[in-house]
């Protein structure tokens, strides 16, 4: 019997306890062991299961579970990072475990520090007695940036100034836990918890279910009651949204992921308009109210119009919208004033105060170095202290002064001194450690919690869980994911039976029927559109370049290739598809030796600069895909993912074969891009979101074939039949006209077949009838009449339908097929004209990323751009 099958969950005699060569960090709380050396006891029964496992039985489960991360994206964005942008999650197999005692009173001080930091955010916002009788200098509210006098005197729904709350937490020395740090404008992480949580518990199912862990579905529930009654209107059935900066936003993965799990539509502030104070989202359908926004853009971010003039993430006429009480944003705006370091040391008297009662769970001690005295106290511990800026933007890396040389401390202590109130000193906590596989091994890493809390209808309701950080190495307080933190699943041991809830709806409980699906957002539109385009642009540039790579391993022994008009044609088509000059004159000067010819080949598929390369169009197809992650099914984006991945490839396989590689990624890549086109077919249902995916593939398909007739059968070459065959194989067409014409090539049936015939769903006219049909069922003009989009498809249908195709392909002067070219130069006019005026109707205001250069969405949050609460 395997390890993983031991039904006693202990561990064979060959082998060796996980714990046992695991030694604690001196003079820190270490959570898996006691100062002795021993387990503590409610670890004990995790670690049997794990010792059944064995290393190498966690070693096969976690190979899976970093499988199933992958294949579902999960990421997190680290801007300027060298190995690029999106970083894979890094999650422990191993989680942190909680008795249910000392989740106790965490949970209780947490509920606390919520409604106290509740209660905060409406006086200052309200009558100011904060300030008024000396609890927080007035320094801390006005010369914040974060205090919004817009926001002054807002009403907001049930009163309640602070519906999410979260804090990061560590464990002292002494066992007792302190907040480090107060999250209270858009809570990030909950999303991450809840991912973390499905993978590790399919990891270790057994351990999970015998050791009585606490479900987060609860949690997730509670959230959704608060905000559906935040919802000043259509309470039954409010519309919801998860307001996102875009997807380079730090959390973007997190906020997809969320928007799905809890069935919300996540949208862009360019997706929503305000129109006489009320907010509504833009439709395909027509405006559709909005109640409530679960807002992650950032404060100042969310209304150009009040707030922050240059950004263009939020939303023109949002505050006005939120000062009439006509749409809840939680949290609302203006509870970035409290994420700030420098209300740490007030914290305390806050509470005596506001609430009467002493503070639970204690912040780590701090100084606001503008208070008097405050850095005369802190500068006599100064050699090993954490600096931090008093009101950062985004993402700001603290100063450890004991990492600094005497100079350099000397330096930062005269800059606090000459500007103190930008400054807060905190004492250097060693904060607990926890077990961390690595290599094969568990090693102590410093740990931080991020413990999140969501008001209810009485008090905050306290996720029994958390997102667990470890730091990169040893101990300390830095474990942020922009540094490279490491994540972990928190488990919290139940006192009693375990809820066996879930937000899947019971089966018991009538629902109505509902083929819904016309609120689809303007901006997801666009995103599927071009993702439809992008994914076909990419497999007619694969289909096209293995035929290339095909013929040029057949002539791998000639040094000339003048003569073969042939790969002078495909190399054409190839030069104008990687370049995307649709309508611009063919590229005349090709190379006509070996080593041109491959190395033209090798840059139209690896080439990340072009527009049009394979690279380049599998990139912003994943890029696309992105921005719809909560619209499309699982499959299809691990379809998206290892596209990406087959692309990659090892410099030396290149060097060895260089064409034989690149026949097997071809080969590959169309495959993959056929598995996408079989997904988009048969797992989205035909509502508008399927058809402006599969117009952005109807429009490409018939551009590139345009393109590639244009670049090889308007003018006639000695060695046509076999350039008449590759064409075929390109298009895919090859067996439909064998089947009809046996061994016979010419040019007239090719045409036909790739151009007129209505039964080949590979041929520009069956794109063009697919195209018709589609403009048929989007929302109607206003008066009724054809649409100019609808008339374009109209009359290049009819054109071609009308077509005399022996007309066409007959001769020319000197070998050209004039007739069939201008025809095709038509074709190549009129067709990428459909593409502008379908987007000038249906994606008008989402077209300003193509114009930056950025693809799909590139107005989003640029890298420098404050991006919300990153864990």
């Amino acid at each position: 019997m395997s390890a993983d099958s031991n039904p006693a969950h202990l561990p064979h005699p060959e082998q060796e306890r996980l714990a046992q060569h695991y030694t604690a960090l001196p003079d820190v709380y270490d959570e898996l062991k006691t100062p002795g050396g021993g387990l503590r006891p409610h670890w004990q029964q995790l670690f049997q299961h794990l010792d059944a496992l064995g290393p190498s039985g966690l070693e096969r489960r976690w190979e899976k579970a970093r499988h199933l991360l992958h294949e579902n994206g999960v990421s997190y964005n680290v801007y300027g990072d060298p190995q690029g942008m999106e970083r894979p999650w890094n999650l422990s197999p191993v989680p942190v475990l909680l008795s249910a005692d000392e989740w106790q009173r965490v949970e209780l001080g947490l509920k606390q520090r919520a409604r106290l930091l509740d209660a905060v955010l409406k006086d200052i916002y309200g009558p100011q007695r904060v300030l008024l009788e000396g609890l927080l200098p007035p320094e801390l509210v006005f010369g914040n940036p974060y205090f919004l006098r817009a926001c002054h005197g807002m009403p907001v729904p049930r009163e309640r100034w602070l519906p999410l709350y979260c804090a990061d937490l560590v464990r002292l020395p002494d066992g007792n836990f302190a907040v480090l740090e107060d999250r209270t404008q858009a809570p990030s992480g909950a999303g991450y918890a809840l991912e973390n949580r499905i993978v590790i518990s399919s990891v270790l199912p057994e351990a999970f279910r015998e050791c009585g862990i606490e479900r987060l579905s609860l949690f997730f529930r509670a959230l959704r009651d608060t905000l559906h009654a935040l919802a000043p209107h259509n309470r039954d059935n409010p519309r919801i949204v998860l307001l996102t900066s875009g997807p380079y936003n730090a959390t973007y993965f997190e906020q997809a992921y969320l928007a799905q799990y809890l069935s919300y539509t996540l949208v862009n502030g360019a997706d929503l308009t305000v129109r006489d104070d009320h907010v509504y989202l833009k439709t395909l359908g027509g405006l559709q109210p909005v109640d409530v926004i679960l807002r992650r853009v950032n404060d100042d971010y969310s209304d150009p119009l009040e707030l922050r003039p240059e950004s263009v993430l939020g939303t023109p006429g949002l505050v006005q919208a939120a000062r009439c009480g006509n749409v809840a944003i939680a949290n609302p705006l203006g509870t970035g004033l409290l994420q700030t370091p420098t209300i740490l040391p007030f914290v305390a008297r806050l509470c005596q105060t506001l609430l009467g009662e002493e503070l639970l769970l204690p912040s780590v001690r701090s100084w606001w170095c503008g208070e008097p005295n405050a850095l005369h106290e802190a500068s006599d511990a100064f050699a090993d202290v954490v600096v931090r800026r008093a009101f950062a933007e985004g993402f700001a890396k603290p100063v450890l002064t004991s990492q600094l040389t005497s100079n350099a401390r000397q330096e930062l202590l005269s800059a606090i001194e000459a500007r103190p109130a930008d400054y807060v000193i905190q004492e250097h906590v060693r904060a607990s450690t926890t077990p961390t596989l690595m290599q094969h091994t568990l090693t102590p890493r410093a740990m931080v919690m991020r413990c999140f809390a969501v008001s209810g209808r009485d008090d905050y309701v306290v996720m029994p869980g958390a997102l667990s950080r470890t730091a990169d190495a040893g101990e300390g307080t830095e474990a942020s994911m922009q540094l490279g933190a490491g994540s972990k699943d928190t488990w919290v041991l139940s006192r009693g039976s375990v809820t066996s809830f879930s937000l899947l709806p019971p089966l018991d409980r009538a629902v109505p029927l509902s083929r819904g699906g016309s609120d689809l957002p303007s901006r997801a539109t666009d995103n599927l559109y071009w993702l439809g385009r992008y994914a076909e642009r990419a497999e007619g540039v694969a289909r096209l370049a293995r035929v290339v790579c095909s013929r040029l391993n057949d002539l791998i022994n000639q040094n000339e290739l003048s003569s073969n008009g042939e790969l002078a044609a495909l190399l054409r088509a190839l030069a104008a598809q990687t370049s995307l000059s649709y309508t611009d004159n063919l590229p005349s000067a090709l190379p006509l030796d070996f080593a041109g010819a491959q190395a033209q080949l090798m840059a139209a598929i690896t080439d990340e600069s072009g527009a049009g390369t394979l690279k380049s169009a599998v990139r912003s197809a994943l890029r696309a895909g992105r921005l719809v992650r909560d619209r499309i099914s699982t499959d299809t984006w691990r379809v998206l993912a290892a596209l990406d991945d087959e692309l990659h490839v090892p410099a030396a396989a290149l060097q060895k074969e260089p064409l034989g590689t690149l026949l097997d990624v071809l080969n590959r890549v169309v495959l993959r891009l056929a598995a996408f086109s079989g997904l988009a077919m048969d797992s989205m249902t035909r509502g508008h979101a399927w058809r402006f995916l599969d117009m952005g593939r109807r429009l490409e398909r018939a551009m590139t074939l345009v393109m590639l007739l244009r670049s090889s059968l308007t003018h006639s070459c000695e060695r046509e039949a076999p350039l008449l065959e590759a064409v075929l194989e390109v298009a895919d067409s090859s067996m439909t006209y064998r089947r009809r014409y046996l061994a016979t090539l010419q040019v007239p049936p090719v045409v036909d077949l790739l151009l007129t015939d209505e039964t080949n769903p590979r041929s520009v006219i069956y794109q063009m009838d697919a195209l018709t049909r589609h403009l048929e069922a989007l929302p109607p003009a206003p008066d009724g009449l054809r649409t100019p989009q609808e008339r374009i498809a109209l009359g290049v249908l009819t054109d071609l339908k009308l077509c005399d195709v022996e007309r066409l392909c007959s001769g020319g002067p000197v070998g050209e097929r004039q007739r069939l070219s201008q025809q095709l130069v038509e074709l190549a006019t009129r067709i990428p004209a459909l593409s502008d005026s379908l987007s000038d109707r249906y994606l008008n205001h989402a077209t300003l990323s193509r114009h930056l250069g950025w693809g799909p969405g590139a107005e989003e949050l640029r890298p420098g751009e404050s991006s919300g609460d990153e864990p």
